[in-house]
């Protein structure tokens, strides 16, 4: 059974730092490309940054230059490195992976994580 764990979460102040973390486990083949979700309460979730199988990644207006990305093939993990928060980064972030095959099957899946809370204090 394939499980997406998220971790790294947690209360900041303004201007500080956080790495948030996604272990993905349960026989894992491949994945095509893993990304980072968010959701503030009362408002829609939101792409925050994606590490496609190929290219370079991609960011949201509003984290660009602040968050980097960054993802260990090896061990199926993929990071979020989050600097200079602001109180408007608050929310659930959410681990996805997409075009998943496990070594049980060939077919390509997509799957999300439980998500993990910041917050981030003025």
């Amino acid at each position: 059974q394939v499980h997406l764990v998220e971790s790294g979460g947690g209360l900041v102040q303004a201007g500080g730092s956080l790495r948030l973390s996604c272990a993905v486990s349960g026989g894992i083949f491949s994945i095509d490309a893993m990304a980072w979700y968010r959701q503030a309460p009362g408002k829609q979730r939101e792409l925050v940054a994606e590490f496609p199988s190929v290219g370079r990644p991609n960011y949201a207006d509003s984290v660009e230059g602040r968050f980097t990305i960054s993802r260990d093939s090896a061990i199926n993990t993929v990071y979020l490195q989050m600097n200079s928060l602001k109180p408007e980064d608050t929310a659930v972030y959410y681990c996805y992976a997409d075009g998943l095959r496990t070594y049980d099957s060939g077919a390509y899946q997509h799957y999300w994580g439980q998500g993990t809370q910041l917050t981030v204090s003025s």
